[in-house]
């Protein structure tokens, strides 16, 4: 019995996987330590996507779900059981992917990370409201805080205790009365400084009501235990006969103090809500901002707009609206106007100071204003042409009343620190940690706070040691690239100190800097120190080498894939066998970095003073008709130069749009080129009913091809009746998907094969026709590589298969469904459409990565790639942080030094080997460690 139980223990140190089958993997059987880092690696369609995350997670997922009640299950996904014949050992699983967060505009880095929650248990517990008119801490008073704050005052001082309950002039004489018959026979006059009595004195006929005051009582300051009695006694009465609103003249400083048992600056007289926790939740009606909602954007006028170039002048056409004809006299009233208040009229909107910008919009004098002027469109918006003028300059625009931080005042005044929720949203993550690693607070203050403290400190530097320094926590989640999101979720996972879990990632290091590669392992490393245990399916060298245990499939793609290339350390790796991994680890196999680089010409793209979001460089010079990759530490400011600025700003150009606009001067050298395409990684099908050979249109081909068989010809069938997807030779019990679907309820939906097709998604008759004896169906089942020698006779359809196959998809079938396609491989696919298309005119060409998911052997095929699309005469310019492309470039452009508001400029650009020169280039040290290694 000892023996048995001493084995059932060996199985619980991994998780066993028995007989794994699903998609294209040969019943193949592996165990994975637990508490170890485990990478699966290996070419693209080789199987590791299925195998972790489809096979093993799937799992820990289906029987997470199936322990709920019947009740709960019916809310959920349902989840498939994998075709595989055992997992012992598993824990419970969660996945982090590669994928975008949800565009919800309520979702933050703040509050995705929590931090933003123990932000607001801060605050609401130690927080210290500030009135936003005087700068005195809001407090409420009572009368012992009263006589505390007066037993500060000089010994021997004079003061008198007074209320004012008078609220108009009509009223005086009444409210007299009552308080006289009520026992206060005097009233105090502060303009006059003078006592009358209510009973036997006039009061002056010009009296201001909110001078005059009810005396309580005249008092000198002692200490002694009779007059602080006497004190206390008068302020209570004070308290309770004003309701709660009291003031104390000081007649050796000859000032008035208020005080206010309300929370409220007693002396502005300002009501604010108490500090709470949900005073700060802009989720919360209590805490949001009224005027935007919590969104921290209006809809209204932009000043974008109305101010697309900074660098011009009021006298040179700043105002945009106001360079029209027809607004020209309001330019004439505001060039008359600034004259007169000494407003320099040729300076930069850059270099003028708030009140004049404020002069802009409030106006004065002669000059109405923009607001309005905008006021008047809206009034008069009956007219066509104002209606057309007021949407040119309206869209989504910072909320003016909460400056975008989402809060109401109350919350906006509450100070811990010095500083607000407002000022530490906006700052980066490293600032953040900063400020509260050298935050002094009170010993009553750290008691309450310690442990709140603590979690921010930790999920802070989580964060930053993860290489996201640079990320501010009001920046919106759905802004996040895949590869921070990812990481965000990891450093999610950590922070919740969670032990005796699976996690499950995909290539976290996807849009990593190499030299961030090391502080993403350090976080792994801590999770796995927890007592977890990590699975990640990872290519980057650094990452494999760095893991306790490695399993690589192979030994190629899809068909050729799905099999235990080898599983063990990464010693032991090196003499592996059959392992392509192993080969380039090794330098067996490598990408031949070329000895020349492509000449670069004349011809080029020039973004003139990009300045969105932390872009502050002069102009940008990207060279045309070569290989360039742009390159820097992650936000630097490389997808909001590419995308925002220069993707965007030449589809504008190309489609004759108006390019008014903030974010750049200029976008010179557009006419060097006919088009511009994006090329990343989404989908290009969301349904079974996509294929590859639909979207690069060869399929028109192959239905041609079978619609011209003299059969086919006898029944009349043109090419439409061999598509699935329209009426016609398609089965229409299923409508061309193979397979019919049953609604369970409380279990899984049922995928049932078509009985009336038998899951070929044709009629009977359609299966009849043949060419070379195979039907249609037969083909749709043939790998890329399959079909390439069955087509040979026929260039059309074998030459377009070809350009598939130099991608790196000849282990694709043809009828592959898209929604069962990685990322890498959809994005191929398109390069396939690209290169099948070339020769249509000079195309520049963006990648965004298009190393993801991509193992060493694949990226070689896809350079091959890129070479042949500049080789037809088009450019290519791709954001990168794999070391054998950026080695492969013609011309490198790194941006940098560092993340967020430290980034945004050019350290670095010219050929490769330029680039290995410059010192303070993460980028060149980088490469340049590659070169000596790979040399």
């Amino acid at each position: 019995m000892k023996r048995s139980s001493k084995n059932k223990s060996e199985k619980q140190r991994y998780i066993s996987v028995k007989g794994a089958s699903l998609h294209n993997l040969k019943n193949i059987s592996v165990d994975i330590p637990h508490n170890s880092l485990t990478v699966i690696t290996g070419v693209s369609g080789s199987g590791k996507s299925t195998l972790a995350f489809d096979t093993i997670y799937a799992e820990g997922q289906r029987r997470f779900v199936e322990s709920l009640s019947a009740y709960a299950r019916q809310f959920l996904e349902r989840m498939n059981k994998p075709d595989v014949e055992s997992i012992n050992g598993l824990p419970p699983a969660i996945a982090i992917e590669q994928r975008k967060q949800a565009r919800n505009p309520r979702s933050t880095v703040g509050t995705v990370t929590e931090i933003y929650d123990y932000l607001r248990l801060l605050y609401g517990r130690i927080g210290t409201t500030i009135c936003k008119k005087c700068g005195k801490p809001v407090k409420k008073d009572t009368p012992s805080s009263v006589l505390e704050d007066l037993t500060k005052w000089k010994e021997g001082t004079k003061f008198y205790i007074l209320f004012n309950p008078f609220q108009q002039n009509k009223f005086i004489d009444n409210t007299l009365k009552n308080y006289l018959e009520a026992g206060f026979s005097r009233v105090f006059v502060y303009e006059i400084n003078h006592i009358f009595d209510i009973q036997n004195d006039s009061l002056p006929n010009d009296i201001d009501i909110e001078g005059l005051y009810i005396l309580v009582d005249r008092l000198v300051l002692k200490s002694d235990k009779d007059t602080l009695t006497r004190i206390s006694d008068s302020l209570e009465l004070a308290f309770s006969a004003s309701g709660g609103k009291i003031s104390i003249f000081n007649l050796d400083e000859n000032k008035l103090h208020k005080f206010s048992s309300k929370f409220e600056c007693a002396d502005d007289e300002i009501v604010y809500d108490e500090p709470e926790p949900k005073l700060f939740s802009f989720n919360n009606p209590f805490g949001a901002c009224p005027t935007c909602q919590g969104f921290g954007r209006t809809t209204g006028i932009d000043e974008n707009l109305i101010f697309p170039d900074r660098t011009r002048s009021i006298k040179n056409g700043l105002i945009h609206p106001f360079r029209q004809f027809s607004y020209s006299n309001y330019q004439r009233q505001l060039l008359i106007e600034a004259e007169k208040r000494n407003i320099p009229i040729d300076a930069p909107m850059t270099e003028l100071d708030d009140s004049t910008i404020e002069f802009l919009w409030e106006g004065g004098g002669s000059y109405p204003g923009l607001n309005a002027f905008f006021n008047f469109l809206q009034e008069k918006s009956y007219k066509i042409q104002n209606r057309i003028l007021l949407s040119k300059y309206r869209g989504f625009t910072k909320c003016r009343a909460c400056n975008g931080s989402r809060l109401r005042t109350s919350a906006r005044q509450v100070f811990v620190g010095g500083k607000s929720i407002p000022n530490l949203i906006f700052l980066p993550l490293t600032e953040v940690l900063e400020f509260f690693m050298n935050l002094e607070l009170t010993e009553y203050q750290q008691k309450i706070a310690e442990k709140v403290i603590e979690e921010i400190i930790w999920r802070t530097s989580l964060l930053v040691d993860i290489g996201l320094e640079y990320l501010t926590l009001d920046r919106l989640s759905h802004t996040l690239s895949g590869g921070e999101s990812q990481r965000i979720n990891l450093s999610t996972a950590l922070g919740s100190s969670l032990v005796g879990t699976l996690y499950v990632l995909d290539e976290p290091s996807i849009g990593l800097h190499p030299r961030d590669t090391s502080r993403l392992l350090n976080i792994l490393f801590k999770l796995r120190n927890l007592g977890n245990t990590i699975i990640v399916v990872e290519h980057d060298p650094d990452i494999i080498r760095s893991a306790d245990y490695i399993i690589d499939l192979g030994p190629n793609s899809g068909e050729k894939g799905g099999e235990i290339v080898f599983a063990g350390e990464f010693e032991k790796l090196l003499k592996a066998k059959n392992s392509l991994t192993a080969d380039y680890i090794t330098r067996k196999k490598k990408i031949e970095i070329p000895e020349t680089r492509k000449s670069i010409s004349n011809k080029k793209i020039i973004i003139e003073n990009p300045r969105l979001h932390n872009l502050k460089m002069k102009k940008v010079e990207i060279p045309l008709n070569c290989f360039v990759v742009l390159t820097g530490v992650s936000g630097s400011g490389k997808s909001t130069l590419v995308h925002d600025i220069l993707y965007t700003g030449l589809k504008k150009y190309k489609a004759g749009l108006d390019l008014s606009t903030n974010d750049f001067d200029s976008i010179k050298g557009y006419y060097e080129i006919d088009y511009v395409e994006l090329v990343d990684q989404t989908p290009i099908g969301k349904s079974s009913r996509s294929t590859p050979v639909t979207y690069t249109k060869i399929y028109d081909y192959i239905r041609e091809l079978f619609a011209s068989t003299q059969a086919a010809k006898q029944f009349g069938w043109k090419a439409g009746y061999f598509s699935f997807n329209v009426p016609g030779g398609r089965c229409e019990t299923c409508e061309g998907d193979g397979f019919v679907t049953v609604n369970m309820q409380f279990l899984p939906d049922v995928q049932l094969v078509c009985d009336s097709c038998k899951g070929t998604r044709f009629k009977k008759e359609v299966l009849q026709i043949k060419y070379k004896d195979m039907t249609i169906v037969d083909v749709l089942n043939m790998t890329v590589d399959e079909a390439i020698i069955f087509f040979k006779e026929k260039p059309k359809i074998s030459e377009k298969l070809q350009i598939l196959q130099d991608v790196g998809l000849g282990y694709l079938r043809l009828g592959q469904p898209s929604n069962m396609l990685s990322g890498g491989e959809s994005q191929r696919i398109k390069l396939a459409s690209h290169l099948d298309s070339s020769g249509s005119g000079h195309t520049l060409f963006i990648f965004d990565e298009p190393t993801t998911g991509l193992h060493i052997d694949d990226i070689a095929k896809l350079l091959k790639c890129f070479r042949k699309l500049i080789d037809n005469g088009n450019s290519i310019l791709i954001i990168e942080h794999n070391l054998y492309v950026i080695a492969s470039a013609d011309y490198i452009i790194d941006l940098g030094p560092e993340g967020g508001e430290k980034g945004g400029l050019i350290v670095a650009e010219g050929t490769p080997e330029q680039i290995t020169r410059v010192k303070n280039s993460y980028t060149g040290q980088a490469l340049k460690q590659f070169f000596e290694i790979n040399a």
